[in-house]
């Protein structure tokens, strides 16, 4: 079943979170307004959205409340990428130039610091000192989180505790945030807040972890970009450590460096591809996976219950 057909009892919020989300980006500065029109109009699957809506169903939903978490949320995921995307000189986002690409630099950083700042401002409208200490801590993890893959990059000594601890700050946090603060807004029960946001981080590490085997299994159609990226950028995710068990895989990663040519990183997929570590890197996502799965059965019984459920049997089981 297709996400959209999953969540169609949410379709007209999630068109209002859409027109909210090009609202809250307008700048009077026609490149800013031009960037962050384009990274909006890129797509994308608004999971983190998603999450803050369903969790809020728990609770006194209240789409007009409800929605300045969502689209805060968003905000900032989407201002991560456009960061990530100078630091990595990645010319493609969602099959899309990126800002960099089409600008330069120096818009981009602007561009994803005005995301920012727009997101923050939204926020504002939710009178909870709670939800601002928690945004704030995750905004916080989420920038350790880039500065430590920034550093890790190319380094190929590092170990599977550094990667969950990276993909933990860059990816797991702000998706727990999107669920504990949909909740928050819409008051919740403090202990059913707990659990979504448990959840929440259990889906974000499996989430995270099938992106980086779909950087191996998917092509370029399907990702929006070359296969290979993260690993040709440096960056080195679950399926590489795995793979560098093996000590002829181990030596052909090792030699991999920004200049790397296409057609070794191909040969290199090819040989990931047919070690285990594919399947390795499969089933700690599902044990993410079975973790979230069981807070859901403790959440009251709604609607939103079996959307949980369903989004995250999606994310877990994507086409690799």
């Amino acid at each position: 079943m297709k996400l959209q057909m999953m969540l169609s009892f949410l379709n007209q919020d999630i068109n209002i979170i859409e027109k909210t989300l090009e609202e809250t980006i307008h700048a009077d500065s026609p490149i800013l307004h031009q960037a962050s029109l384009q990274l909006i109009k890129a797509g994308g699957k608004r999971i983190r959205p998603i999450f803050v809506l369903l969790s809020g169903k728990f609770g006194q939903y209240d789409i007009n409340r409800i929605k300045n978490v969502a689209v805060a949320l968003e905000l900032i995921h989407m201002a991560s990428l456009v960061h990530d995307d100078v630091i990595d000189d990645a010319e493609l986002r969602r099959g899309r130039p990126t800002i960099n690409t089409k600008w330069d630099n120096k818009v981009a950083m602007y561009t994803g610091d005005y995301i920012f700042a727009r997101a923050l401002e939204l926020m504002t409208k939710i009178e909870n000192p709670e939800a601002h200490r928690i945004l704030s801590n995750t905004m916080v993890e989420l920038t350790i989180g880039e500065i430590e893959q920034i550093k890790d990059k190319y380094r190929f000594d590092q170990n599977i505790k550094d990667y969950f601890r990276r993909i933990k700050r860059k990816t797991a946090l702000l998706i727990a945030a999107s669920c504990q603060l949909g909740a928050i807004a819409a008051d919740v029960e403090k202990n059913v807040q707990q659990k979504l946001s448990r959840f929440g981080y259990y889906v974000g590490m499996s989430y995270q972890i099938i992106d980086d085997i779909l950087d191996f299994t998917g092509n370029e159609k399907e990702l929006g970009k070359p296969a290979g990226g993260d690993l040709l950028q440096g960056n080195i995710t679950l399926p590489v450590l795995f793979a560098m068990e093996d000590e002829e895989i181990h030596s052909r990663i090792c030699k991999v460096h920004e200049h790397t040519t296409r057609g070794e990183i191909d040969q290199i997929i090819a040989l990931i591809k047919q070690s285990d570590s594919i399947k390795k890197s499969v089933a700690v996502s599902d044990h993410y996976l079975n973790k979230a799965l069981a807070i859901i059965d403790e959440l009251p019984q709604n609607k939103a219950k079996r959307a949980l459920k369903d989004i995250a049997n999606f994310i877990g089981k994507r086409k690799f």
